[in-house]
């Protein structure tokens, strides 16, 4: 059961908005089946060795999944993208934005704070560099890309005080709190929430809203296991999720729930979109933060893709579902902050909304 923090009342149920945004594209449909046979069972061999000791036999090996990264520098920001690098004592961060935004070092107009994704122990800077400058354009706000320690350097509660980090700096240069939002996909979809829940705890001001794609907001693999997306996702498993967890994350052999965001309380949370796959593994996640926000009395929408691959925002280069998708996080952010919505047109939109209480 979710911890409610003490002496706080029971705010009334809100309703969760549940969207289905289109029916998948031509080429997502392809693309579904072509992840299922290359990188699903790709990774379920990964899995299958890892049972037997091969090549994980400690948590050591995780360097080998760090070193990705630097490999992604070659794939380079959409046209008219600035960055600017930040290093702080513990992490790496830079500022990214269009050359019509205004530069984030001199305007503290807004911000999006973003925590890329990787399982906590793959990717970075460079591996979201595309998708963090087209979430920051539709948004038409600068995003400052946080490059937080991960397994195994980190344990996951050093790795939310280097997200705590990034929020404070921010708020030390003067952004308005409710002008910022917190931002991520896969893991660091489930940073966002860890954030929140450790800002409010150490009273820090709540910012203007999260965005989450694909969060993995639940360490426990077992609600996963059990959902009828362990067998249809097209690359991910409850057992891969579980990987991370068992080989770099446990205390003494010991997974506290308290670590899962899931596992608490949203009261005071800002309002939040989820972005997640119908046939994903991680929609069990995103089910179970969209019963949070509805207890919490938090504003919460849920667009499940059609046949959506895992962070499928990233292949907007070929995807319309991705375009589309973040034109939609754009949007949100635009409404949340400003009042204004700038929906992007589709030739085909279906839409529920369901209250859950």
């Amino acid at each position: 059961m979710p911890t409610a923090p003490r002496a706080l009342a029971r705010p009334p149920v809100s309703s969760v908005t549940i969207e289905l945004p289109r029916r998948a594209s031509f080429v997502l449909r392809i693309a579904h089946p072509l992840s299922y046979a290359t990188l699903r069972m790709g990774i379920n061999v990964i899995v299958a060795l890892v049972g037997r000791g091969i090549p994980y036999r400690d948590a050591r090996n995780f360097h080998l999944s760090n070193l990705l990264d630097p490999l992604a520098a070659l794939l380079l920001p959409p046209r008219g993208t600035l960055r600017r690098s930040m290093l702080f004592d513990r992490f790496r961060a830079e500022w990214v934005w269009h050359r019509d935004t205004p530069d984030p070092t001199r305007v503290k107009d807004s911000a999006i704070l973003y925590f890329h994704g990787g399982g906590l122990v793959a990717c970075g800077l460079n591996s979201h560099r595309r998708l963090v400058a087209r979430i920051g354009r539709a948004s038409d706000m600068p995003v400052f890309n946080v490059d937080y320690r991960q397994l195994p350097k980190a344990h996951l509660s050093e790795t939310i005080e280097d997200c705590v980090e990034s929020y404070e700096w921010l708020l030390s240069q003067g952004f308005p709190p409710e002008r910022i939002v917190f931002a991520g996909d896969s893991a660091g979809g489930g940073l966002t929430f860890g954030l929140a829940l450790a800002a409010r705890e150490r009273g820090l001001p709540m910012p203007g809203a999260i965005v989450a794609i694909a969060p993995w907001a639940d360490y426990d693999s077992a609600r996963r296991a059990g959902h009828p997306n362990d067998r249809l996702d097209p690359m991910l498993s409850a057992a891969a999720l579980a990987l991370p967890v068992q080989l770099g994350m446990l205390v003494d052999g010991v997974l506290d729930p308290k670590w899962s965001p899931v596992n608490h309380h949203f009261t005071g949370l800002p309002p939040v979109l989820i972005q997640v796959g119908s046939t994903e593994v991680l929609l069990a996640d995103a089910e179970a933060l969209a019963e949070r926000c509805a207890e919490a009395g938090v504003p919460c929408t849920m667009q499940v893709w059609d046949k959506a691959i895992h962070v499928f925002q990233a292949g907007a280069d070929l995807l319309p579902d991705a375009r589309q998708a973040i034109g939609e996080i754009g949007a949100f952010n635009q409404r949340t902050l400003n009042g204004a919505v700038h929906r992007v047109p589709a030739k085909r939109r279906f839409t529920r909304r369901t209250r859950v209480a």
